[in-house]
Parts: structure tokens; C-alpha cells; sequence
């Protein structure tokens, strides 16, 4: 259990360090080129990178959300839930703390919103709070039948954490507007103490709203698309 939640630690500080990161260092400065597309893009690589690097020993989950989709589904220990978020959000803080430490090294650094997700004022794009938890719900049960389908015994094994990452990437291009895209309780909480905009007051919908979509993609890839489907884990294609 030990190495399991180790690996959540890792995950999750470099899902948050490189996808945030990539935000609030790189995307910061537009002569650099990424813009939204470059950070939506560094938080897929992230998973992507960490559930081949850490997948075949925690499942890779880096998100409670996921965590709590794949216990809905069967695939994965309740008595394990807790532990397993515990892991993901310190190891999100810790992501953001050393980001932070880097990024306040400029002159002109201000945190400013730090890469935090939020609806209204705080939305990049000032879509409201029923844009927000519409966006969240739906794309984080998509991100859950994504993981669930490309973990099954009917896909192409080997292939899940690059199906995964795209995925995730996917998600950031339609939602980097609209809430700056969360799906990730651990990871909207690790940025949002480091804000100066208010983020945490919004935290709550970033919670729920993943938790909410996660059981929802859970629930329809169990009811209705699992290929009957045995236990199993990200990083572990079942057989």
C-alpha cells in the first residue's frame, strides 16, 4: 500500500506541477507560443507520462474523481478511497508549492489566479455557475469512460495512458475557457490557496461537480458499454 500511494504522491505533483506549471510559466509569456493549446497538451502528457512511469503500481489514478469513478465501477478497492485521495491532494499541494517557490523568482510575478479553476468573475471566459457544473459534470464522465474503456479487456493493450492522455487533453481544449478546466478535485484544490483571486470560495463546485460526473461515466460504462469487464486498474489492461 506503501508504493501505491507513493505513486499517487508523484502522479498528482507532476500532473499539477506540469499542467499548472505550464500555465502559469510558459503560457504567461505569448512570445513563448503554447497559448491554451500548449497547456492543454502539457496536462495530458503529464497523465499520460505518469501512467506508464507509475501506472502498474497505483493504477494511476492522480484524481479523485477518477479514483471514486473506478471504485463505482467495480475496478477498483473502496477501503483504498480515502487513502488515495489524502495522497492525491497532498501531492497536488506539493506541486503547487514548488511551482509557486519558482515562479515568485521573477520580478514581476503575481499570482494572480495561479492556473485555479473558477465559474463567473473567476472563469476565463465569465460563463456562469451553470456553465461551470454542466462543463465539469459531463467532461469528467466522459474522462471516466475513456479510462474505463481503455482499460478493458476489449482494448488494444498497451495503448490506455496514451487514450487517457489525449483524453484529458481533449477535455482542457473544450473546458480551458469555460472553468480553465478542473475534472480533478486534487488538482483545482493544490492552485487554489495559492491564488489571490478568491478560488477557494469557488472550490466547492470542483468537488462536487467531478465527484458528480465521475459516477455518472461510472454508472453508464457499467450499465451499458462494459464489455464484461473483470476488476483492474489504469496501468494494468485486464485480460
Amino acid at each position: 500500500m506503501t508504493k501505491k500511494l507513493a505513486a499517487e504522491f508523484f502522479g498528482t505533483f507532476w500532473l499539477v506541477f506540469g499542467g499548472c506549471g505550464s500555465a502559469v510559466l510558459a503560457a504567461a509569456f505569448p512570445q513563448l507560443g503554447i497559448g491554451f493549446v500548449g497547456v492543454a497538451f502539457a496536462f495530458g502528457l503529464t497523465v499520460l507520462t505518469m501512467a506508464y512511469a507509475v501506472g502498474g503500481i497505483s493504477g494511476g489514478h492522480f484524481n479523485p474523481a477518477v479514483s471514486f469513478g473506478l471504485a463505482i465501477a467495480n475496478r477498483f478497492e473502496w477501503r483504498e478511497l480515502i487513502p488515495y485521495w489524502i495522497v492525491q491532494v497532498v501531492g497536488g499541494l506539493a506541486g503547487a508549492a514548488v511551482l509557486y517557490v519558482i515562479a515568485s523568482g521573477s520580478p514581476n510575478f503575481a499570482p494572480g489566479g495561479f492556473a485555479s479553476n473558477g465559474y463567473g468573475d473567476l472563469s476565463p471566459g465569465h460563463y456562469n455557475l451553470l456553465s461551470a457544473l454542466v462543463a465539469e459534470v459531463t467532461l469528467t464522465a466522459a474522462f471516466l469512460i475513456v479510462i474505463l474503456g481503455s482499460t478493458s479487456k476489449a482494448a488494444p493493450p498497451g495503448f490506455a495512458p496514451i487514450a487517457i492522455g489525449l483524453g484529458l487533453t481533449v477535455i482542457h481544449l473544450i473546458s480551458i475557457p469555460v472553468t480553465n478546466t478542473s475534472v480533478n478535485p486534487a488538482r483545482s484544490t493544490a492552485v487554489a490557496f495559492f491564488a489571490q483571486t478568491g478560488a477557494v470560495n469557488q472550490l466547492w463546485l470542483f468537488w462536487i461537480a467531478p465527484l458528480a460526473g465521475a459516477a455518472v461515466g461510472a454508472a453508464i460504462w457499467k450499465l451499458l458499454l462494459a464489455p464484461g469487464s473483470s476488476p483492474g486498474l489504469i496501468g494494468r489492461e485486464e485480460r
